[in-house]
């Protein structure tokens, strides 16, 4: 029988990984590039979707979780963002 926790261990460490790499490279950009807004971000984001719903072909379940973490990781700087910039 295989040992479905292992498998299940790599696409969460996997998922962190790039979680937490994205948003070190959205922080580096908003720090780095002053003309950087928030809208560009929201559409890189929206990019993002658009590739995630074009996946006909079958990206793998490697490329599915890189881009559900790539995916969050733009929704919560987003969010971030925009609840810094309100207060």
């Amino acid at each position: 029988m295989p040992d479905t926790g292992s498998s299940e261990r790599w696409q969460e460490t996997k998922y962190s990984e790039t979680f937490e790499s994205e948003l070190r490279g959205l922080e580096r950009r908003r720090v780095s590039d002053s003309s950087c807004t928030v809208t560009d971000i929201e559409g890189t984001l929206k990019n993002l979707y658009i590739m995630d719903g074009a996946d006909q072909g079958g990206r793998g379940s490697v490329q599915d979780t890189v881009m559900a973490a790539t995916i969050a990781a733009y929704e919560q700087f987003i969010a971030r963002w925009k609840t810094e910039t309100n207060h």
